[in-house]
């Protein structure tokens, strides 16, 4: 056993980055670029090699994940886009007049784009323009036409073709692979949790909130997927071990929320050692389910097996733990909780058995690459947003993209700058829908010219050979293509010093291109900052408050549905797995405004404390609520009548929240009543010594609820305060 859990360092980062598309879309970018150069420098490519290698290199770093229709029918799709780009910015290369317009036309396109697609829509729009604009700066005008189009043509197949002849040789099958994301998502929660236990708790806080939002992102992408797939085994089985996932991390969230109380406790302390390797064997675990669902490998579903087996020893030795507690209800809640994920890790088992059939097959290529139901998943056009009604912040962003655009279009057409049209991209790649998002661009794409500018003036020194520049281009290309999702900053200074080293191998580079790019730059992420303060800008304290009530409605339902289940004594079922979602959903959406809202000037964050107070305490309520889901147990009705009047009284409180926030102080007085009405409240808990089946389902139900009513009241002494209404 203990030689199939330890590994080489190697080996572990290979399998994680395996479940990353980060190693993959690094080397695909970089032997995109290079074999066209190389081929270019040989004189076996008589095209446009600069237009070749920049087309394949984008059509090579999309990560496109569903059905391999969808697949070839997107990057089909941008091969096409891409290669109208160039032919527009040809024809429109000699004639300022038809640059702007086609700079204004390519910015509409960019919106379209991103309102087809929110996955991929960005990227496409981004990629474009850049053809454009390097074949609006051609300097033999629409008699290059004809071979802008060819090259960017035959560019696109060809990162198309690397992306095609990836797919028999690496696990690509498509339900297999989006829930192998759910798993890894599912892993991340857990690390976050793991983290500074029980230091530092409010970063911890942080970091688990970014994960739930990311994992109900996920689940939800997931769920789509798998329903849009035909019905069949190989569905079944995935959908099985997907909600697998989706159950352990419910408990292990819930496990985490009813320790929270215990933590300030000093017997915490005696608790934590077995506490923390749990977590950490949650993580690993996660990550090998994910691993083998994608991989399909007998080793892999042995290391499973170990870790399950291992983990199932953790929670057992951490029951023993909680029975040592001196608060016996809170023992009693959190062995219950540690005995159900135990019961849930046999299912998980079974489920990854069943997922990953035939382990024994040794083919150089995955077979599951021809099987009938790979085929069957919704078209290109069904996965795309086709509803008429457009976002107005997409509007606004759009028209600010198609101004600046042509104005930084304008500056270089009309002084003649070799490479001007760094200028107008610059101001597409930083600037973003909301200013906080474009702030923060700006300040990755400056941080990273800036240094790569500085290491770059150095290399113009080195005089290096060919052979070497062509070494430290696939260095650089492959870099940038690598940190492009996970670092921004650093993927900017590595495109920066792969221009550099082109532009070199081309011709000698003086200290002026630097500068120049660097001068670009920094006027572009300004103009970028302009716009977004000053042209028709978008605040999110605007959009804030519709958010908030939101949330606080669809927690209110929630509740309501918790309480009629668990009065009725009935099961955990559809409506209410439907009603967690959009509590959590709802609670994704709310947070990702609030960090949205942070990034805006100081006089457009009024009431920003209030707002995280609010926020923070419905995602806490919305833990509190989830505890009782795992306590709903058919056949056994709690019909109190305090629990029906709490029902009441907490939906009536979140709606007068809801209320509020959106209109503001006119319902203060009767939150103060809903206030009163919830301190004065209480839930008739029963005996500690009645044993009865009955007495402990109201205990673990019971107790849950009036820390709902807390976190109720402490919304409502918030919400009291003035909270400005949106304008």
């Amino acid at each position: 056993m203990a030689t199939m859990t330890s590994q080489p360092p190697w080996k572990t980062f290979a399998e994680r980055e395996s479940l990353q598309p980060d190693l993959g879309r690094g080397t695909r970018a970089a032997v995109a670029f290079m074999v066209p150069l190389l081929l270019a420098v040989a004189g076996w490519l008589p095209i446009e090699v600069s237009m070749v290698a920049l087309a394949a290199q984008n059509i090579a770093m999309v990560d496109v994940r569903g059905a391999y229709r969808f697949r070839l029918g997107l990057l089909f799709a941008m091969t096409a886009v891409f290669t109208i780009a160039a032919a527009l910015g040809t024809l429109a290369s000699e004639n300022i007049y038809a640059a702007v317009l086609a700079t204004v036309f390519i910015a509409f396109g960019g919106g379209v784009w991103r309102h087809l697609s929110t996955d991929y829509g960005m990227s496409l729009a981004i990629s474009s323009t850049l053809v454009f604009f390097i074949a609006l700066t051609s300097p033999d005008g629409v008699a290059a036409v004809g071979r802008h189009t060819v090259a960017v043509l035959v560019g696109g197949l060809w990162g198309l073709l690397l992306q095609v002849a990836n797919w028999p040789f690496r696990p690509q099958h498509p339900l297999r692979r989006t829930v192998a994301d759910t798993w890894v998502a599912v892993a991340d929660l857990f690390a976050a949790m793991a983290s500074a236990i029980p230091d530092n708790e409010a970063d911890r806080q942080h970091r688990v909130r970014e994960r739930e939002a990311a994992l109900r992102t996920t689940l939800d992408k997931t769920y789509d997927v798998l329903a849009a797939s035909r019905a069949g085994p190989l569905r079944e089985r995935l959908e099985a071990l997907n909600l697998a996932g989706a159950r352990l991390a419910t408990r292990v969230v819930v496990l985490n929320t009813a320790l929270e109380s215990l933590m300030a406790r000093a017997e915490f302390a005696a608790f934590m050692p077995a506490f923390q390797p749990v977590l950490t064997s949650f993580t690993n675990t996660s990550r090998t389910v994910a691993l083998a669902v994608v991989s399909r490998q007998s080793s892999h579903l042995a290391k499973c097996e170990v870790r399950l087996r291992r983990l199932t020893n953790l929670l057992r030795v951490l029951q023993g733990r909680a029975a040592g507690l001196h608060d016996p209800a809170a023992g009693d809640q959190v062995r219950e909780i540690l005995r159900q994920i135990e019961t849930l890790l046999p299912e998980i088992l079974e489920a990854v058995r069943a997922t990953v059939d035939r382990v024994e097959e040794r083919s150089a290529f995955s077979l599951e690459l021809l099987d009938i139901d790979t085929w069957t998943l919704r078209p290109l056009a069904a996965a795309l947003n086709l509803n008429p009604r457009i976002d107005p912040a997409l509007v606004r962003f759009t028209a600010r993209l198609a101004v600046f655009t042509a104005l930084g279009v304008i500056v270089f057409k009309t002084y003649g700058l070799p490479h001007g049209y760094w200028l107008p991209f610059t101001i597409v790649v930083v600037l973003q829908p909301d200013y906080g998002s474009t702030r923060q661009r700006a300040a990755q794409r400056v941080a990273g010219t800036v240094a790569g500018s500085v290491l770059a003036s150095l290399l113009l020194w080195l005089n290096l050979p060919f052979p070497a520049l062509a070494v430290a281009m696939t260095i650089t290309i492959f870099s940038f293509g690598y940190f492009v999702k996970r670092n921004y900053a650093v993927a900017v200074l590595f495109i920066t010093l792969f221009i550099v080293l082109l532009t070199e191998a081309e011709t000698p580079v003086t200290l002026s291109f630097t500068v120049e790019r660097l001068a670009s730059t920094l006027v572009g992420g300004a103009l970028a900052l302009g716009a977004a303060m000053f042209f028709w800008p978008v605040w999110e304290r605007d959009r804030f408050p519709p958010v908030l009530a939101q949330g606080l409605r669809a927690n209110g339902d929630f509740l309501r549905l918790l309480v009629a289940r668990a009065a009725a004594g009935t099961a955990y079922d559809e409506a209410v797995i439907t009603a967690k979602r959009q509590a959590e959903a709802a609670n994704s959406t709310l947070f990702s405004s609030l960090q949205r809202m942070t990034g805006d000037p100081t006089n457009r964050r009024e009431g920003l404390e209030r707002f995280a107070t609010l926020a923070n305490g419905n995602q806490r309520l919305t833990r509190a609520l989830t505890v009782i889901t795992l306590h709903l147990s058919p056949g056994i009705p709690l019909a109190h009548p305090e629990l029906l009047r709490f029902a009441e009284l907490a939906g009536e409180a979140l709606e007068g929240l809801a209320s509020t926030v959106e209109k503001g102080a006119s319902q203060r007085a009767r939150l103060q009543q809903l206030l009163v009405a919830l301190e004065n409240f209480e839930l008739p808990l029963p005996s500690p010594d009645s044993t009865s089946a009955t007495a402990q389902r109201e205990r673990w139900i019971f107790a849950p609820l009036m820390r709902a009513a807390t976190e109720l009241s402490a919304l409502l002494l918030a919400a009291q305060d003035e909270v400005p209404v949106a304008a």
